[in-house]
Parts: C-alpha cells; structure tokens; sequence
C-alpha cells in the first residue's frame, strides 16, 4: 500500500561507503539517514551493477529532489534492512516530530464524539461505487511473473504424400549392436559463464576430510571343480528311424559330391602349407631383411615464386622424361586473400617446370588467373593442361609451342646430384640452392605462357575446385560401326568437384572453330604467346552437365572434394544446334540432350568434406511424368575417416581396389563389398595429409603426414602398421607423386607446406615386384 517505498539490501561494503551503518550510525530509534542524489548516482557508475542501489537506478535518476532518504529497517517491516523513500511528500511526512501522547489522546476522544453523533444524526446512506486506485500492486504482479525471453526454434517437418496412412512399426535395438551409435559430448568453454566477478558472497563450512579407498578381495586358493553327467543316447528304435528315414538320404546325396572332391583335394595338396610364407618375398642371400629406404634425389624450389607459399599440386610430363610441373597456392585462406587491402604483396600465381637435368632454373612458367588448387596433363594431348582455381574456374594452357624447348633440356655442366640417404642434409643443400638460384646463373628468364581459356565466373563452382579428371577419349563410330562421321557430337572429356556440392562435366575443349568465323580483330587482339586453340572458350565456356549429390531420404547435400571413376562416358547430341554455339548452352537444359551408353559404367565414388565416403550412381535420367532430372538412385555412404579425404585413387592394376586417406586413418575399398572397407588402419599418431599407390607394386603405397614423414605400406609383409618411415621434410607433407623414368629408375616427388620439392629415388626392394605378387 506504499508504491513510494522501495525495501533495499545494504551489504556491508555500501553501509561503510555512505556511512549508515546498522546499529552504529543509524539505529531503530534514529533510522532515518540523507543522502545526497549526486553520491548514489556516482556509486552506481563506480561499481555498476554490483551497486545496491542498481534495482532503482530509474527512479533516482527521476527523483526530483536533491537528497533521498534512507531509513534502516531494524523489524524488516518490508521484508529487507533498508528502504528507500521516492517522493518528496513521503520524506516530509517522515521527518516531521512525532505527535505527544496527550495530543493523540485528544483527538481519539474527538474522533469518538464525532462518530457517536454521526451514528446518532446522520441517516443510513448505501455504500457508493468508486473507481480502483492503483497503489503499486500490478507492477509487483509483473514483476514476479515469469516472461519467455528467448526466441522459440520453430521446425517443420515434411513427409512424402505416398506415405499418409501408412502403417508404423516401432521396434527396440540395443545400442551397442548399431555402429557408430554412441556420440561423445564433449565439454566446451561457455563465453555466457566466463563473466568475471567483482563482489560476491561465499559461505564457508568446514566438514571432515573425506578419502575413496578400493580394495580387492583375495582369493585364498584355488579348487578343482568337475561335473558329471550322462550323454543322451538314442534308443535302438530311435536310431533305425532316423537312418531310414528321407531327409538323412537327401542329405547325403546332396553332399556326396562335394565330399568327394574335398577328399581328392587333401589327396593332392598339401593341407599344412604356409601360404603368407610364400607371399612374402624371398629374404637376401646374406639372410637378413632388405634394405629399404628412398633415396634423396634432386630437390626444387624458387625463392621468386615459391615465397610464402606451399605446393599444391604435382604432375610429371606424361611423354618428356625428367619433366615435372609444380603449382602453388598461398597459405592464407581465400577469404583472407579476397579481404587483403594491399594487393601488391600477392605474389602472381604461376605453374613451373622443372627439368632433373637443372634444377636451378625452371623451364617454363604458367600464368594463372588464381591460385591452383588442381591440374592435370590429357592424356591424349599433352600439350593441353587443365587447372582448377580456387574461385572455382576451370582454367586451360597450350604448350605445343614450348614442348621442343623442353625436349632439349640438357644436363648443367657443373650440376651436382644430390645422392645422401640422410634427409637432413637435403635441407642444407636447399638453403645453397636458393642462394645460387637468387644470384642467378645466366640472367635468362624462362618464358611465361598465358591461358588460352578460363570457364565463366557465373558457370563454374562457387568453392575451390579440389579434383580435376581427364576422360578416356571414345569414338561412337568405332563401336557401331558407323561410316559416316558425325560432327555434331562431342565427347565428354573433363570432370571437376568441389565442397559446394556439385560435380561439373565439361566438353571438349580441343574442339577449334572453323576460320571463317574468327574475325580479323580477333585474331590481331590475341597475344602472341597464346594459341588460338580455345580462343573461342575464354569466359564463354559453360559446363555440359551438373550433378549434384544428396542422401536419399533426408536430401542433404554432400561436400564432395575427391571423385574417382572406374570408366565413363557420355555423348553429347546436339542435332538441332551448330557445333560453336553447343558450346555455351545452359547446364540447365544440356544434360536433357545427354545420352548414356548403356555398355558403360556409370558408377562414381566420392570422398567428401566431412570424411564420408559415397558410392553412387552418376547416371542423369528424365522422369516422364514431371520432365525432371532424376539421379543417383543408389547411394551409399560410409563413415569412416574423420576429416576431409585427400586422397581417393584406384590401383594401377585393380580397378576395383581403392585408397581413401583422410584423418588419422587409411582404408582399402572393393567395388562390390558394400559392408564396408576390406581394409581399415587403426589411428595414427599424427594427420595423413597425402597419399599414392607404387606403379610397380600392387601392395605397396606411400603415405605423407603432417609431421614431414613418409609412411611405406607393404601390405605382404605387416597389415597393421608401416613396414617403414622416413623423415622428409620439417613441415606438412602436402602432395605425393610417384613416377618411372626407366625400368631400373623409379622416382617419388614429394612436396612439403615450406615450398619445396623433393624428389626421391625408390630402391629395388620397393620397385620390383616378387614373382607370385
């Protein structure tokens, strides 16, 4: 009934500050106390919420006056040890000296005259209806009452319209026979709870201190236990039953052959042979184990264009022996690339290549419009490469014009090959590289290629290309035995991905138009250096056919950043159109003119951003009743990696044996096998950052980790960890490319994060097969 009192607690560090203390300077007979509006205003800026006057803050701040009264509440008459007044009129009533007794007595008895003659005089008057006062009690209602103040998450759930009505079955599943069925909540830091305290108040009690002790009952001695039973015999009567009877007859003559043939077998073979001894490979004539080891070879790097950058890409010259291409990429994210102000401390992205016979100076540079991510030679023009970027265009180079130059590489006169096993000693000879490459030899700066086409921005992926595949070429009229050639068709002869869920086929790019159309200004524009392969794709060129992968029942998309075919192609019909103007047609509408040969597999695995590994179908098909694209009909997914696949590659001699790396762990896959990976490695101890098969041996591949090592898997020997490790490099391992120069010389290229390449020559015992491998 008093909306100007507000009760308040007054902890001990406030009393002292505005000097009421209880009991000391304000008591229960003297219990008002003045303090000036400018001191609470100055507390509550001081000590801000910790304040005790922070509850009121509005009020003071409203109060008109120039001091507030205080008054210690020694009963808790309003239910705290203070309260303070609000209203000038109340502060007055407060202050003012009380009545005397005799005073009040006087007036009681008036006020009971007054009352016994209005009983007496005045008439009976019916009580009026008058209109409510507030006096505060609303604001304590919704002050108490409890408010929602965090947004509710809406979810909407949809179902298929076939399935309404449909029967539900619900079943129990222990846990622990599902996979992967338990997830780890992990604790994390809350920033809500990392608030630091000013003020607070602790009690402290004090209890007896308290010990856990275990202990084991002992086992005194140990005793023999036995039981005896009789076995269940069958009575005479029992046993010529069933000895006549038609099942025991069907049984053996359903199992008489096969019985047959297991006793002929044991007759001619040997049952107690050891067949993991004879897999493995002889052991030397000395009687110990094979020395095995990578040899340093050669080892590349640039301080112009390799600064501050780390490789990621390598591929060896399909055709010039000793040739080896190199990109790089910055080591910021693309994000921090694209929000980087100074634009002059980026260094130009380039490809090199590299000569074994000069390791000094590299041969040739690409141009790139951005930072390659991926590249690779066609296999059925080596002049023609393809890039992926990391603003995910597709990028193209022609070198026909160069490829003399790099057949007539010769040997530096003063080279010296490095021949240590010992790799630490490879990083020594690279400082003394660097320093002679920045001298520089000749002065002669190899020549820089531009790009002859680059995919259109608004075409290509929206996320760094990660894979890039060429397609084996395939001519329709070699296998129909067609006589009259048809231009308007074209093959599919390039496919990327990239994490922004889609997987691109693009044509032909080789394809050059006919002459008539070029006009002159065209061809006076182009630079002198770049041939007019392509000319006719820069920034028109457009994907043939888009895919994009997604799980069957709940369409979430996948991240796709590893893709791996076991044969394909798709034949691109357009009757309609002209062959040029094919070229820029919507993805959108080309993959209806797509036209799949029946005889191919269209099978595709994926290794995704997540560390999932998807088994899908590629296959692009047009439902009849809605006119849609309609694909992957069969997906499969396996979770078994923990972080992103960098490596997906199929053996060079089973094509249906696959090596996926991604995480802490390796796994071995065969097409067909749907229960999971035949092989899977327990975790390392540090992250597998690359990986590939050995192109002589088909159980022996290496793998890179982020510590500088090289992982060596022999599969015939140990299963369940290398059978060797060597130290390569001080930093991550990020790309490895195994090569054959001669049938005795076998190289390894192997990049690390510091920009340096290294190429390793693979000894005898890693190379050469076994007889019976």
């Amino acid at each position: 009934g008093h909306p100007e009192i507000f009760p308040l607690v007054f902890t001990t560090k406030t009393q002292e500050i505005f000097n009421c203390r209880a009991d000391e300077d304000v008591t229960e007979e003297n219990c008002f106390k003045l303090i000036k509006k400018e001191d609470i205003i100055q507390d509550m800026k001081t000590r801000a919420t910790v304040s005790d006057f922070h509850p009121v803050k509005k009020i003071i701040l409203e109060y008109p006056g120039e001091e507030l009264l205080v008054v210690f509440d020694a009963k808790f008459q309003y239910g705290q040890n203070f309260y303070l007044v609000a209203s000038e009129e109340a502060k007055e009533d407060l202050l003012k000296p009380p009545e005397t007794v005799e005073e009040k007595k006087d007036d009681d008895e008036k006020e009971e005259e007054s009352e016994e003659e209005t009983l007496e005089v005045q008439p009976y008057k019916p009580p009026v209806h008058k209109p409510w006062v507030s006096l505060g009690s609303e604001k304590e209602v919704e002050e108490e009452s409890v408010k929602e103040t965090i947004t509710k998450i809406k979810y909407r759930i949809s179902r298929v319209r076939r399935k309404f009505g449909a029967p539900i079955t619900f079943t129990d599943k222990n846990a622990s026979h599902v996979k992967d069925s338990y997830l780890e909540c992990t604790s994390y830091q809350d920033k809500s709870f990392s608030i630091k305290m000013l003020e607070k108040d602790v009690g402290i009690q004090m209890v007896p201190k308290l010990r856990e002790a275990i202990t084991q009952t002992t086992w005194t001695y140990p005793r023999n236990a036995a039981t005896q039973y009789f076995p269940i015999e069958l009575s005479n009567e029992e046993k010529e039953e069933s000895l006549s009877s038609g099942k025991l007859k069907e049984f053996l003559t359903s199992v008489h052959l096969r019985m047959e043939i297991a006793l002929q077998q044991n007759e001619i073979m040997n049952a107690f042979f050891d067949d993991w001894k004879a897999l493995t490979e002889e052991e030397s004539s000395s009687g110990g184990k094979p020395h095995v080891y990578l040899k340093a070879y050669q080892s590349f790097t640039d301080l112009h264009y390799f600064k501050d950058r780390t490789i990621s890409c390598v591929c060896w010259h399909p055709t010039i022996s000793g040739i080896i291409a190199v990109s790089t990429r910055g080591q910021l994210s693309y994000e921090e690339r694209v929000n980087l102000s100074d634009k002059s401390l980026l260094q130009q992205p380039v490809i090199l290549f590299w000569c074994s016979f000069d390791p000094t100076h590299p041969q040739l540079v690409l141009e790139c419009p951005e930072d390659i991510c991926c590249f690779q030679f066609s296999p059925s023009d080596p002049s023609i490469i393809a890039g992926g970027c990391i603003n995910g265009q597709v990028v193209l180079w022609d070198i026909s014009q160069h490829e003399e130059k790099l057949q007539n590489v010769k040997p530096v006169a003063d080279g010296t090959e490095i021949t240590a096993v010992n790799m630490v000693n490879v990083s020594i000879l690279n400082k003394l590289q660097c320093i002679y490459m920045s001298v520089g030899k000749n002065g002669t700066e190899p020549p820089l290629v531009r790009c002859c086409a680059v995919s259109s921005i608004q075409d290509s992926h929206e996320k760094p290309v990660t894979d890039i595949h060429w397609l084996p070429d395939y001519s329709e009229d070699n296998q129909m035995d067609a006589t009259s050639e048809n231009r308007a068709e074209t093959s599919v002869q390039l496919v990327t991905c990239s994490p922004d869920c889609s997987i691109l086929f693009w044509d032909n790019p080789a394809m050059k138009p006919s002459s008539e159309k070029l006009k002159e200004e065209d061809v006076f524009g182009m630079p002198i250096d770049v041939p007019d392969t392509s000319k006719h794709l820069d920034l028109c060129w457009k994907p043939l056919v888009q895919i994009n992968l997604c799980e069957n029942d709940t369409n979430a998309e996948y991240s796709p950043v590893r893709i791996s075919f076991r044969e394909l192609h798709c034949q691109y019909k357009t009757s309609d159109v002209p062959a040029k103007q094919s070229l820029y047609r919507e993805r959108s509408t080309s993959s209806k003119n797509v036209k799949v040969l029946e005889s191919i597999s269209t099978d595709l695995l994926v290794g995704t951003e997540d560390g999932d590994i998807v088994y899908s179908d590629w296959k692009v098909e047009i439902d009849s009743d809605s006119e849609k694209q309609v694909s992957q009909k069969h997906t499969q997914k396996y979770t078994i990696h923990t972080e992103t696949i960098n490596t997906l590659q199929r053996s060079p001699f089973f094509k249906d044996i696959i090596l996926s790396i991604g995480g802490q762990t390796f796994a071995i896959w065969k097409e067909g096998v749907t229960n999971g990976p035949i092989l899977h490695s327990s975790c390392s101890a540090g992250r597998y950052t690359a990986g590939k098969w050995s192109l002589t041996r088909p159980g022996v591949f290496f793998i890179g980790r982020d510590d500088g090592n090289i992982d060596i898997w022999d599969l015939l020997k140990k299963t369940y960890e290398p059978s060797q490790f060597q130290n390569i490099s001080e930093s991550m391992i990020t790309f490895i490319s195994p090569w054959i120069t001669s049938p005795n010389q076998h190289f390894l290229a192997v990049s690390d994060d510091l920009g340096i390449l290294h190429v390793l020559e693979i000894c005898q015992t890693l190379s050469q097969p076994s007889e019976n491998e």
